[in-house]
């Protein structure tokens, strides 16, 4: 269970959103510049959020309220959070804090840090999930004309990371050793600066190495050497 002073301030179990934090009183226990807040039901169906989050997802109150947060973010996210959500859930954890691509309107993805924090009711089970989302500041990254810097190899096997495939998959569909996925996956974390496959994969999004709305993911041709 959270400790008091980190819980959100509540009204009948669910988070209420302060609209300005006084001197002295604490945020939620995350990230400084978090200001995206959204408030999900056990079943993660989105009650409330703030402005900032509707600002961030481009998307109205009336659109998103009443749906999953998974309708906010990016296929991708269903390989990355599912296991998270699961613990808090099972009370395995208070919370999470995990990197994904969330989509701005229909056709616009944005990456951006997750964290999620349980809500306990009276009997200390789940009753709520607060999450806060953190855009990340990598528009500056983007080239203004792509620039050639996937093989082709590397190409697939960036698709089948963003699918969430394992790295025993990946050696079974591209006929590779476990050695050699590992390898072509290390020269790209090295390549786009992630510390881990989730970062690697919000990366690519957000350079737009990888195509938005479709599924499964493909790596934009203009990319590929």
């Amino acid at each position: 269970m959270l400790p008091h002073a980190d819980r959100p301030t509540t009204v009948s179990g669910h988070p209420e959103f302060p609209r300005n934090t006084r001197r002295g009183e604490r945020r939620p226990s995350a990230p400084q510049h978090v200001t995206c807040m959204a408030s999900l039901d056990v079943g993660l169906k989105i009650e409330a959020a703030n402005a900032d989050f509707f600002r961030h997802v481009a998307r109205p109150s009336t659109e998103i309220c009443g749906r999953s947060i998974y309708e906010v973010l990016h296929p991708s996210a269903r390989n990355i959070l599912p296991e998270h959500f699961s613990r808090l859930s099972d009370g395995h954890g208070s919370r999470f804090v995990e990197r994904v691509v969330a989509m701005r309107g229909n056709d616009r993805v944005f990456s951006a840090e997750i964290t999620g924090i349980a809500v306990k009711g009276e009997k200390d089970d789940l009753s709520g999930v607060v999450v806060l989302m953190s855009p990340q500041a990598e528009a500056a990254e983007q080239p203004a004309k792509p620039t050639p810097m996937l093989t082709a190899l590397d190409a697939r096997i960036l698709e089948c990371v963003a699918t969430g495939a394992s790295t025993v998959q990946m050696a079974s569909r591209l006929y590779l050793s476990r050695q050699g996925v590992e390898y072509h996956v290390g020269l790209m974390l090295r390549r786009f600066k992630a510390p881990n496959r989730a970062a690697l994969v919000s990366r690519a999004y957000s350079m737009g190495v990888l195509t938005v709305g479709s599924w499964p993911p493909r790596a934009v041709p203009d990319f590929v050497k």
